[in-house]
């Protein structure tokens, strides 16, 4: 089972064993953004029951992107629920699968004699991670739709992990997805970083995607794998920096 972490009076963070999402809530309903593997449908549900919520009150799920990981139970809500999707408009296309950005099944073979790459590769047949659907009505999340929205989230675009890649900004607090992450089933250490570059589509991009996140003015990061940080997102993004072997930009005096 997820654990629920409060974050603000309007949003929560689910923290699942291999992926997380947020929920958003105030006076006009609840929205996700991300919803966990096809398999992770029950654990969603639960934290939506745990906040008061029934499938059918979700008002939309925005996806910082369209792996399945992230996008798994949304093809569940928009199939069975007509539950509006929204990502960047350069993600709508991936989200309907009218191609696929992922790490290949050779890249993983290779690396399967690993024990944490044999144990997370398990977990993701299990959890539905080879399914290949996406969702067809995936529409691109405008300013006019994110203003109706629960706690009126601000889009980020934040490419490399995704060519679509996009991160909220929703009550003070950083969605991230995958763009800055604390922690991974693959990852030896826990803390600020990007996933490994076998999982982006482009690393110097993800690089460059930090320096935007770094100049947001929010001390609350909820990524889309590890636990909730709080701190100043510059200091984040500079520890990231410096895992992938990057020097941070020099602050201004």
């Amino acid at each position: 089972m997820a654990e629920l972490v409060q974050v603000t009076e309007k949003v929560h963070l689910a923290h699942g064993h291999a992926v997380n999402w947020v929920l958003v809530a105030d006076d006009t309903g609840v929205m996700l953004i991300d919803a966990g593997y096809p398999g992770d449908r029950e654990e969603v549900l639960a934290s939506l029951r745990l906040l008061g919520y029934e499938p059918g009150d979700v008002r939309a799920i925005l996806l910082t992107h369209a792996h399945i990981d992230h996008l798994g139970s949304a093809i569940w809500f928009a199939r069975e629920q007509h539950t509006p999707v929204y990502c960047h408009a350069d993600e709508v296309g991936h989200a309907k699968r009218e191609y696929l950005e992922q790490v290949s099944l050779l890249d993983i073979g290779l690396r399967i004699w690993r024990p944490r790459w044999a144990v997370w590769t398990v977990h993701v047949a299990r959890s539905g991670g080879l399914v290949r659907d996406g969702i067809p009505t995936a529409q691109p999340l405008t300013a006019e739709v994110a203003a109706q929205l629960p706690g009126h989230p601000m889009a980020v675009f934040t490419p490399g992990h995704t060519n679509g890649h996009c991160s909220y900004l929703v009550d003070g607090v950083l969605a991230s997805g995958d763009a800055l992450i604390t922690g991974h089933p693959l990852l030896r250490r826990d803390g600020p970083q990007l996933l490994p570059a076998i999982f982006s589509d482009s690393q110097q991009n993800c690089i460059r995607s930090l320096s935007a996140l770094a100049l947001l003015e929010t001390e609350i990061l909820a990524p889309g794998h590890g636990a909730l940080w709080r701190g100043p997102i510059r200091e984040a993004t500079e520890e990231a920096l410096t895992r992938a072997g990057v020097k941070a930009p020099s602050r201004e005096k």
